[in-house]
């Protein structure tokens, strides 16, 4: 048995049965393919074949030997894969045994995620604005965005109708889990100016499209598009810290947390399944504390 019908079959599992992102197939078909290109200069024949002895080896080939290695969190990822791929064949029989049972990823340090000042967050988006088409379109983006903590594929995703009043706007996430988050004044209002002042004219320029957010073209805004806004603004706004769509999330969760919102609610609004993805934040705002007490406090140091 080769390593390529397995693998077929089981991502075709994982888009239909499981309802996956597109996104997420195409990041689990690159890590398999890793672990199969590995099986096959190794003289594995296929996944049936592989011992305790060969995945000890591959998880050593991916921090060491590979060119480029890899990093603890992507080793992680990848072995996740490899789990769920032999997890899955030994489910429905095709191997007799899943050999990863006991296969555990190497611990990653905990990252805390990197949010802006407020101060920042109002600058940039004040450095995207203006009178033109896209200016108007790129306030109301960053706006809708640091307003409800969307990924960047959430926004660029959004359809008109999913603006389901004033006040909300329905937002699909992970494996199309759906949440409704409000929207706050500052976005409403820059929502708005955007649906009069700059969407028709956007949309004139291409076909008709259900898409929210329009390129200059008239087509739907690519991730990449909404990577350049960002990039601009942060570069007019003189923000020297590094500014990507997700820092926009990032801010969003922290500024709530520190401004007294409870963590699960906080959870609902970022889509998280667990809470303890959203614990991480608290982590940040402590740390903040933690600075400002130490810097205040006459006995503190």
């Amino acid at each position: 048995m080769t390593a390529s019908a397995p693998v077929d079959e089981y991502l075709r599992h994982l888009a239909v049965e499981r309802g996956l992102a597109r996104n997420t197939i195409t990041s689990y078909r690159r890590d398999l393919a890793i672990y199969g290109h590995w099986l096959e200069a190794r003289g594995v024949a296929g996944p049936g074949a592989v011992s305790e002895r060969d995945l000890g080896d591959f998880v050593r080939f991916l921090g060491a030997d590979r060119e480029p290695t890899l990093s603890t969190a992507s080793i992680a990822r990848v072995l996740s894969a490899v789990r769920g791929l032999h997890r899955f064949l030994a489910d429905e029989g095709v191997i007799e045994a899943d050999v990863t049972r006991e296969l555990r990823p190497p611990k990653s340090p905990m990252r805390l995620p990197k949010a802006i000042p407020v101060e920042d967050v109002e600058a940039l988006i004040a450095a995207a604005g203006g009178d033109e088409v896209a200016e108007i379109r790129d306030v109301a983006l960053l706006e809708l965005m640091y307003a409800t903590g969307a990924r960047v594929t959430e926004a660029v995703s959004l359809n008109v109708d999913d603006l389901v009043d004033d006040e909300v706007v329905r937002l699909f996430g992970k494996g199309g889990k759906q949440r409704v988050v409000p929207l706050g004044s500052y976005a409403r209002r820059a929502v708005d100016a955007y649906l009069v002042r700059a969407r028709p004219l956007l949309s004139a320029r291409g076909s008709a499209t259900p898409a929210l957010f329009l390129g200059v073209r008239g087509r739907r805004m690519s991730r990449q598009a909404v990577w350049d806004v960002i990039r601009v603004a942060a570069d007019r706004a003189g923000i020297e810290a590094a500014v990507s769509p997700h820092t926009l999330r990032h801010s969003f969760a922290t500024h709530l947390l520190e401004g007294g919102a409870d963590v699960r609610v906080v959870q609902e609004l970022l889509g998280h399944a667990s809470v303890a993805t959203t614990q991480i934040y608290t982590l940040v705002t402590a740390d903040t504390l933690r600075e400002m007490y130490t810097a205040a406090h006459p006995r503190a140091r």
